[in-house]
């Protein structure tokens, strides 16, 4: 069996690791690291579309044995619905075998189906996101500020929110689908190639599994969440534009409303780990027992994603 350098066996290195995982509060000296540098140690490589505005190579950060997360291996995304021609050639230029979608049907209702390059179709794997589409959906269309203020206003958006990462940890159909990708993530496409995985705006559903992806391979906390924050900086400029456009058209008085819904927040963050600790005690036990990967699986993706 494959040992560390430290003489210890692999599997047992990665047993160990997977107990020490621990799912407590997020660090507040992680919290303001990532608040000043809102992309770690290391650049976030974003892959630059006209239709999609978060799409990010998940490669480049520092894991275990000061080893680095390849590039090249792992992309998260917004949708991919709206994106261009040339955008479809850019994503042919990454040599992805495999898009997971975790977009539920009224999303697709709503947005269409993935736009891919020749030969790629993508993976259905919805993720529940407690009718938070809906919900928004149903706001917008009202054109009722009082409508919308009474679904939104008073800290009900935030609120929400904290369900929707709330069920990430508690749904058992939410953990099988999280728990495939990182599968995927581990033995990569059954034809080669690259893994994509994507939501609607790519920071919640993706945004959660990119943190346990990371901190699986052992990246720090701080870069951790430094990578799940960076949605802000990306979607930004785009939401803005929703919002103003909204404002504009007479559907929303107040479209300000949205921003809680737009934005990731630490706070959303923490309620999946609180939830993780409330119904496994520990990040190490929601991986084994909540997603059913053992150390044979970490230790694949490690082996696979670690330079």
């Amino acid at each position: 069996m494959p040992r560390t350098p430290g003489g210890v066996s692999r599997r047992a290195f990665v047993g160990a690791t997977l107990t020490t995982l621990t799912a407590t509060a997020v660090a507040p000296g992680a919290l303001a690291a990532s608040r000043g540098r809102p992309f770690g140690d290391t650049p976030i490589r974003q892959i630059p579309l006209q239709g999609a505005v978060n799409v990010r190579d998940v490669g480049g950060y520092r894991g275990y044995g000061g080893r680095r997360v390849r590039h090249g291996l792992v992309y998260r995304s917004d949708a991919l619905s709206k994106i261009t021609d040339a955008d479809v050639t850019t994503l042919a230029g990454l040599g992805l075998g495999q898009v997971v979608d975790y977009r539920v049907p009224v999303e697709l209702q709503y947005d269409g189906q993935d736009r891919l390059p020749a030969g790629l179709t993508a993976t259905a794997r919805p993720v529940a996101d407690n009718g938070l589409y809906a919900q928004m959906m149903t706001a917008i269309g009202s054109k009722d500020p009082a409508k919308q203020e009474e679904l939104l206003g008073g800290g009900r958006g935030a609120a929400f929110m904290r369900t929707v990462y709330q069920q990430f940890v508690s749904n058992a159909d939410n953990r099988t689908r999280f728990a495939d990708t990182l599968r995927d993530a581990a033995q990569g496409p059954g034809a080669g190639g690259a893994l994509l995985y994507h939501c609607t705006s790519g920071k919640d559903r993706t945004g959660w599994t990119t943190y346990l992806l990371l901190r699986l391979l052992g990246v720090g906390e701080r870069d951790a969440v430094a990578d799940y924050l960076a949605s802000n900086t990306f979607r930004a400029a785009y939401d803005a534009k929703v919002r103003a456009g909204l404002k504009q058209s007479g559907m929303m008085a107040n479209p300000d409303l949205l921003i809680p819904l737009q934005e990731v927040r630490t706070e959303y963050l923490q309620s999946a780990l609180d939830q993780v600790r409330t119904d496994y005690g520990s990040l190490g036990r929601y991986v084994s027992e909540g997603l059913g990967l053992d150390h044979r699986a970490v230790g694949a993706l490690r082996t696979r994603l670690l330079d």
